[in-house]
């Protein structure tokens, strides 16, 4: 008990010099002297407390510094410096918890959305589905859970059929016309198993029926099962299966052909990639059944305005690409010129509403072999990226030293009381590198101080790191403030929380919440996650 008492306020030490040197001026400069002695002091405690990692990491930065011919440290250099004993402390801080932490979700992990409005439920799988490497969003109402399935575009469903004064069949109803083309698991949860609700939830299209209470067992191996069906499905197609044009897995084994073939033949080729001007508005307006329409039109129209020896591609969402064989990047231009004129002159009907659509696009011309992929793809994705700055419904033409310096600007706020936490997060976030958006990161220790520093009055998409339980005023009071303002809609949450906050989770949720996770946590499955939902913002 004496040790566990040295060790509280070992960390406490910690947390507080690290707030005091990297909250307070940003360019004040720290000694080495008084780095130097922090360390000394965290190596003698904690090997006096049998906490053996720290004590020979403390003395490993310390041999390094007696090395180094340097008399005091900027606030970045240190904050890099010391990050690995920052990380181990949070570790050693929450020993029991984290040891016995989830296998590490991947970024590209299967995604599945979960659909209940019983909490305790909810947690119980989402930890369990979790704890198999996959990464789970969650929503309580139906309303919430559309647009996160349009959003999000999961991998698996898995709906409970008895939500809160509606029926989770609504939701399956209301995704009909967009899975049917598409292969996406179902699966109906339900306390209600007669015959006649499982007869009828394969009728609205579910692929598997689960009653509960769930034995988790043999939960767990019906999702891995819908999972590896669906990986199987979309390695051996070819289609994407709402556009009925080539899908990405497709174009990654096209482009190496046309690359094979420009090493072989010197057969130069342009890449485009294209995006449709303001989709999002259009789903909003109109409905994702009509978004769908648009997509489906929009590639039959591609398809029927290129060559022959031309490939076309649905990239991702409303993101199309087409292979120019044996076009310059002026030739690939004049082309999509052609097609945007051609297609901004078709109309769409809805609801008795007329509209039209245009696209913009960015070329870039494969002359020389040896080019990386992921060079190719950022620098037309770069020269749409122009297209866009421009004003839309044009074509732009890229250049490998030609990436744009002015990225959109994506403010990025922590929020949470432990001094450790913020520091690891901005390491974190401020490693992070995305095509168009530049993070903007600032910390704050209550919800109170994040408020009044009128932060989400700034112009621009917000992303909020917010601890559900602080002093002052915590996540949840700070919900309620950021859902009062007029730029609640661009404030996307990710909610830091408690294991056992049922409550605090289910009113997070209600008020907004993109996702949750759950403290202690580690940090590379938090970066993922964090990753994940910024590059949907950007």
């Amino acid at each position: 008990m004496e040790l566990k008492k040295y060790k509280v306020l070992l960390f406490e030490k910690i947390k507080r010099q690290i707030a005091s040197w990297f909250e307070s001026n940003l360019f004040e400069s720290i000694s080495n002297e008084e780095v130097y002695r922090f360390l000394h002091s965290i190596k003698g405690t904690a090997g006096t407390i049998e906490l053996t990692g720290l004590h020979q990491l403390a003395d490993r930065l310390m041999a390094d510094i007696e090395r180094m011919d340097r008399k005091e440290w900027d606030k970045e250099s240190l904050r890099n410096y010391l990050f690995d004993l920052i990380e181990m402390s949070y570790e050693y801080e929450h020993f029991q918890t984290v040891k016995q932490q989830n296998p590490i979700r991947a970024e590209n992990a299967p995604l599945i959305q979960l659909i209940d409005d019983d909490i305790s439920m909810l947690i119980l799988l989402k930890d369990a589905l979790e704890g198999k490497g996959w990464m789970v969003i969650v929503s309580t109402e139906l309303d919430v859970a559309k647009e996160q399935y349009y959003d999000h575009r999961p991998d698996c469903l898995i709906i409970d059929i008895n939500l809160d004064g509606e029926s989770g069949f609504q939701l399956l109803e209301g995704i009909r016309n967009h899975t049917r083309n598409k292969f996406i698991p179902k699966i109906m949860i339900s306390v209600k198993a007669d015959r006649e609700t499982r007869i009828k939830s394969y009728k609205m299209g579910a692929d598997d029926f689960i009653s509960k209470p769930i034995d988790l067992e043999e939960f767990l191996m019906k999702i891995e099962r819908h999972l590896e069906n669906k990986k199987l499905f979309d390695q051996s197609s070819m289609i994407d299966e709402l556009t009925r044009v080539y899908n990405r897995r497709f174009f990654n084994d096209s482009l190496l052909i046309f690359m094979n073939e420009l090493s072989r033949n010197q057969r130069l080729f342009s890449l485009a990639m294209l995006d449709i001007d303001f989709f999002k508005k259009v789903n909003d307006t109109f409905g994702h059944p009509t978004g769908d329409m648009v997509l489906v039109e929009f590639a039959k129209y591609l398809k029927e305005n290129v060559r022959q020896t031309d490939f076309v591609f649905r990239y991702g969402g409303e993101e199309f690409i087409i292979l120019f064989s044996g076009a310059t990047g002026e030739e690939g231009k004049i082309a999509l010129e052609k097609i945007l004129k051609g297609f901004s002159k078709k109309r769409f009907e809805e609801g008795g509403n007329s509209f039209s659509v245009t696209f913009s696009a960015g070329v870039f011309m494969v002359d020389e072999p040896g080019v990386e992929k992921d060079i190719i793809i950022r620098a037309a994705d770069q020269a749409l990226y122009e297209a866009k700055q421009k004003g839309r419904a044009r074509v732009e033409c890229g250049k490998l030293d030609s990436f744009a310096q002015n990225k959109k600007k994506l403010h990025v706020s922590v929020i949470d009381d432990d001094s450790i936490i913020r520091m690891m997060l901005t390491k974190v976030l401020s490693n992070m590198d995305f095509p168009h958006a530049e993070l903007d990161i600032k910390v704050y220790e209550d919800g109170r101080k994040f408020l009044n520093s009128n932060r989400i009055e700034e112009k621009g998409p917000h992303f909020l790191i917010l601890d559900g339980i602080m002093p002052v005023m915590d996540g949840l009071e700070v919900m309620q403030e950021v859902k009062k303002s007029k730029r609640a809609k661009d404030i996307h949450v990710l909610m830091l929380t408690g294991r056992k906050s049922e409550h605090d989770i289910a009113r997070a949720l209600k008020l907004g919440a993109e996702d949750y996770v759950t403290k202690p946590f580690s940090l590379t499955e938090l970066e993922a996650r964090i990753q994940r939902l910024i590059k949907r913002l950007t």
